[in-house]
């Protein structure tokens, strides 16, 4: 953060200062978390759902905290704790002011509004981070930027992430996430983007939006908050997004395969996990594992040459990209080749999952291990049923699925023509490893996907730990058949 005065950030957060000391002290960093407090930081007493920031009032001072936000109606309490935690040395202020989370919102924008740099905004139903991410790559080899933090995408982490822009940054690129309308309109006040991309209009928190309908109307107002003087990028090829341009008054740059694209990719090719494709007759290259990539990848581009990357500038900074950790991260554990793809999923994700082991080139067997899409509401029952159906289209070696919808991705299996010997239901994860136990041999794929709340990050410490078991043991990976990995998952 750029070096803020003390009385800026009274004026900003409309706050009232408590205290004398030193009105004229500059701040370069704001912390929620007492535990990460440096000294001078402002400690921002947020007040959450299971914990409230007034509480750690005394561990941030005692940390070096230089200064406090603080709400109103926990005066008294923050300047006993405040008091507590300065112990003989000089009390610094306190800014008080009515909400803590509206003050940050207020704060950031205005912080916003006194810097130079590009802005750019993203948000779709899926591919934020990776979208995210990409842009940021190729852009950062020649602009120096900043890009959200971790999984910061909402009203408190989209200002905290705003507030690391400073003066010698160039850009900053932010994801903004939404669960109901009026959520992005908010996130995109605070931010004040020039540039919007939107990923992609799905399903994933269809229940707190109410209906695809609303997703649409929710996900859209990244365009009516663009300035008439920025741009805006949509996926071309889908005509639910297309259909949103009317929405922006500023011009709309279509990217995907079709020809009515401004961006168009041809001799598109997934291969020994690279992402290949043209534009422009110019040949591009980029680190990734599946062709759902080629939006974001679009997308990056496009903003890179509108700012006025060469199209080697461009290539350079493909090369330097990383996929976010359980974004379809490639693992070899052992002699295995793990998908680490467990982030998150909705039924967008979990069929380009699919088309990623259909792809898969190579491989003794390719498996896919999917747990529960939640917040589908609805949609749910007929969500996993179409997910069965694609990995039967995706022609997978073994399907193994846990959770209270697995029998709906079975059916859709069995009904797209999946046999019941490649597939194994289970209620439970330790049931599923038990059964993965059985079939792994080496050299097999194993693509492992659900949604947060269903944690299937689980099974690939699994993995690391069978593997590391392995090798402890003598056996490396060249594991003896037995009666049922010999029968199960195979032809």
């Amino acid at each position: 953060m750029h070096p803020v005065s003390l009385l800026s950030l009274v004026t900003a957060t409309h706050g009232q200062l408590v205290g004398t000391e030193d009105r004229f002290a500059k701040f370069t960093r704001v912390e929620i978390d007492s535990r990460g407090i440096r000294p001078g930081d402002i400690f921002w007493a947020l007040r959450g759902e299971h914990h409230d920031g007034h509480s750690f009032l005394a561990e941030a001072r005692l940390h070096g905290a230089g200064l406090a936000v603080v709400q109103r109606d926990r005066l008294a309490q923050s300047q006993e704790a405040w008091e507590a935690g300065s112990g003989q040395s000089p009390r610094p202020s306190l800014i008080v002011v009515e909400d803590t989370l509206t003050a940050l919102a207020k704060f950031a924008s205005w912080y916003r509004s006194q810097q130079e740099g590009l802005v750019i905004g993203v948000t779709g139903s899926f591919g934020k981070t990776t979208t995210r991410e990409m842009i940021h790559a190729v852009l950062s080899g020649t602009h120096p930027g900043v890009r959200s933090l971790k999984n910061f995408n909402n009203h408190i982490g989209l200002p905290l992430s705003l507030l690391e822009l400073d003066q010698s940054h160039e850009f900053a690129v932010l994801e903004m996430g939404a669960s109901a309308v009026g959520e992005i309109a908010m996130l995109a006040e605070i931010a004040q983007p020039e540039v919007g991309v939107i990923t992609g209009i799905g399903l994933a928190h269809v229940v707190g939006f109410g209906s695809p309908e609303q997703i649409v109307l929710g996900k859209g107002e990244l365009l009516e908050a663009l300035p008439a003087t920025g741009f805006a990028i949509l996926p071309g090829d889908d005509p639910v997004t297309r259909r949103m341009a009317d929405r922006s008054s500023c011009p709309v740059l279509f990217v995907g395969e079709s020809d009515d694209n401004h961006v168009r990719a041809t001799n598109v090719r997934v291969a020994n996990q690279r992402l290949t494709f043209e534009v422009d007759h110019v040949e591009y290259e980029v680190p990734a594992t599946g062709r759902h990539f080629l939006r974001a990848a679009l997308s990056a581009l496009t903003i890179a040459r509108e700012i006025g990357l060469t199209a080697s500038e461009i290539a350079a900074g493909f090369a330097n990209f990383q996929s976010a950790p359980g974004r379809c991260q490639v693992h070899q554990i052992g002699s295995w080749t793990v998908i680490d793809d467990t982030y998150n999923a909705n039924p967008a994700s979990m069929h380009a999952a699919c088309e990623t082991l259909r792809d898969w080139q190579g491989a003794n067997k390719r498996l896919l291990i999917t747990g529960d899409m939640l917040e589908l509401g609805t949609h749910t029952e007929q969500a996993h049923v179409d997910l069965g159906r694609a990995a039967a289209e995706a022609r997978v070696d073994g399907l193994l699925v846990c959770g209270t919808q697995a029998e709906h991705v079975v059916r859709g299996a069995l009904a797209g023509g999946l046999r019941p010997s490649r597939l194994a239901q289970c209620d439970h994860l330790e049931i599923l490893l038990t059964v993965l136990d059985c079939v792994l041999e080496p050299n097999d794929v194993l693509l492992v996907k659900g949604s947060r709340g269903m944690r299937m990050e689980r099974v690939v410490q699994w993995l690391r730990e069978k593997a590391k078991g392995l090798e402890i043991s003598g056996q490396g990976l060249a594991m003896p058949q037995t009666s049922a990995s010999a029968s199960v998952f195979n032809p």
